[in-house]
């Protein structure tokens, strides 16, 4: 089949409605799965490692272009001190070890969240893995460590502050695009799907700006358990949904019906 408009072409070239262009999860259940075999809860957080590897693995495939994954919360530092440091030893061993299978798989690594809280040598290896894998474009993965939706939105209303302050910003200009450009992301999509797992069903202060239009799906399976098949099963049910934006049904049609892309913001 040829493609004989420009109209066609651009229908041809634009992305699959039914496929997720950005994929946010919250990784829960790492400690009740440790539990529930009488390990520690640590040993729940490193088999989750394989967990991250599957989804990786599976957006790439499925042609998810990025891939944000809650890994430790700035609420997180209340657990056990000795809890919170193989945390970090085990985030630390996780960049030394996987940032080359990404690189060589194309994939660009983005840490976002308050980085001063992390000690200088791990600070090191964050910025060493970012520089390496900066040029990547097979699948844009984010790490949220040391983050929370509300410190986002904090941070972001300090920075436009700043700036009115010192005369290069009215206040008048300030408004839901202009706050947006000063969140963690603003050069990527805002997640089409939330994905948590666990059993649990609530946002914990992840992405509460960028996920005001996400679709959420909860899954009662444990993170270390959540493999390739029970990602696609939530990327398949992400396919039969109609997302409207606030438009009714019969809009939605008329508009995909006229060759423009149904995903907004």
């Amino acid at each position: 089949m040829t493609v004989d408009t420009a109209a066609d072409a651009v229908i041809a070239s634009a992305p699959d409605p039914r496929v997720p262009r950005h994929v946010a999860i919250i990784m829960d259940g790492n400690g009740r799965w440790a539990k529930q075999r009488g390990l520690p809860r640590t040993a729940g957080h490193r088999e989750g490692v394989k967990s991250v590897r599957a989804v990786v693995e599976e957006s790439r495939r499925r042609g998810v272009t990025t891939l944000t994954l809650f890994a430790f919360s700035s609420e997180n530092w209340c657990r056990p001190r000795a809890e919170v440091t193989i945390l970090m030893e085990l985030f630390m061993a996780t960049l030394r070890s996987e940032v080359r299978r990404l690189n060589e798989n194309g994939v660009a690594l983005r840490i976002i969240g308050e980085r001063g809280a992390f000690s200088e040598k791990l600070q090191r290896r964050i910025a060493e893995a970012e520089a390496l894998t900066a040029a990547n474009t097979q699948l844009n993965l984010q790490v949220a460590a040391n983050y929370g939706g509300r410190w986002d939105i904090v941070q972001a209303a300090r920075r436009l502050a700043v700036a009115v302050q010192s005369g290069q910003l009215n206040p008048n200009q300030i408004d839901e695009q202009r706050l947006s450009t000063e969140l963690s992301f603003p050069d990527l999509p805002e997640p089409d799907l939330l994905i948590r797992t666990g059993g649990e069903q609530r946002l914990s202060n992840f992405v509460l700006w960028q996920a005001a239009y996400s679709e959420l799906y909860f899954s009662d399976v444990l993170w270390p358990d959540f493999d390739a098949l029970a990602y696609g099963a939530a990327l398949d049910d992400y396919a039969h949904r109609q997302r409207r934006f606030g438009r009714t049904g019969e809009q939605l049609e008329q508009t995909c019906a006229a060759g423009a892309h149904p995903h907004g913001r």
